[in-house]
């Protein structure tokens, strides 16, 4: 059976709607034009950087763990801001996915565990992580989003030193993108890739547009997000491998073509 690849134009015609932080769409946007799709950017929040006395603060302590936990990319971007970032020899430095490994890795550290599973339960299930009662482990994250860290690692013993060294400020759409999204028309799919921005967006549009939003084919980047937008009423769902921008562009390119994942 032929497969997808990165190149074919199967989803041409199709736009893709992403809810990533305002500025963050490029990425998302180049894995669609490689299959022929474009990208409506519908960002329900922008990223700020928590540079103050309490978070340096919080950020040194985080980072002398002996386990060291970063939850996204704009996380290590947050805390390479305000810190440089070396693994001690005897710590391990975790990565929820590999976006945020490979970031880890352009920042100066070597050696990154990452799950093949990019999600919490994925990390979660490393085996760095499973006999930590008396450790400290280092946070270094957000307020909301990736809620089922912190609480089963407390649980296992662990002492949770949490910096939340970015946050997201929720934006007002402009009437120019609520325009794009009220003229959009089918073929259109969207990449859900957090369950927060997932609620913000549905909570925030006019309701004949949230009710629009809920009519595309929802690309989860997770089982767990896939639950997540069948709970908010998508009635078209499928998994992606990865929340990686190409695995979720090549998702819906499978779901068009029936064929497997490229």
């Amino acid at each position: 059976m032929p497969r997808a690849n990165a190149t074919d134009k199967r989803l041409a015609g199709w736009q893709l709607i992403s809810l990533r932080p305002a500025g963050e769409h490029a990425p998302l946007r180049r894995a669609a034009a490689a299959r022929g799709a474009r990208v409506l950017a519908l960002s329900p929040w922008r990223l700020r950087l928590r540079d103050d006395p309490a978070t340096r603060a919080a950020l040194r302590a985080a980072l002398q763990a002996q386990r060291v936990v970063f939850t996204s990319p704009a996380a290590v971007k947050a805390a390479a801001a305000m810190r440089r970032l070396r693994a001690g020899r005897e710590q391990v430095w975790l990565a929820v996915g590999e976006g945020t490994a490979r970031a880890l890795r352009r920042a100066g550290v070597a050696r990154v565990v990452a799950p093949a599973r990019m999600d919490s339960e994925g990390l979660l299930a490393l085996p760095d992580l499973q006999r930590v009662r008396g450790l400290s482990i280092g946070l270094v994250t957000a307020p909301g989003g990736r809620g089922a860290i912190a609480p089963a690692l407390a649980a296992r013993g662990a002492r949770i030193l949490r910096c939340d060294a970015y946050e997201r400020e929720p934006i007002a759409w402009t009437a120019a993108t609520l325009a794009r999204l009220r003229a959009l028309s089918e073929p259109y799919a969207l990449a859900v890739s957090s369950a927060e921005a997932l609620r913000l967006s549905l909570n925030g549009l006019p309701p004949e547009l949230a009710d629009k939003l809920r009519g595309a084919r929802a690309v989860a980047a997770s089982p767990r997000l896939a639950a997540v937008a069948r709970a908010a009423g998508f009635t078209d769902v499928i998994v992606a491998d990865s929340p990686q921008p190409a695995d979720l562009v090549a998702a819906a390119a499978r779901a068009v073509a029936r064929l497997p994942l490229a």
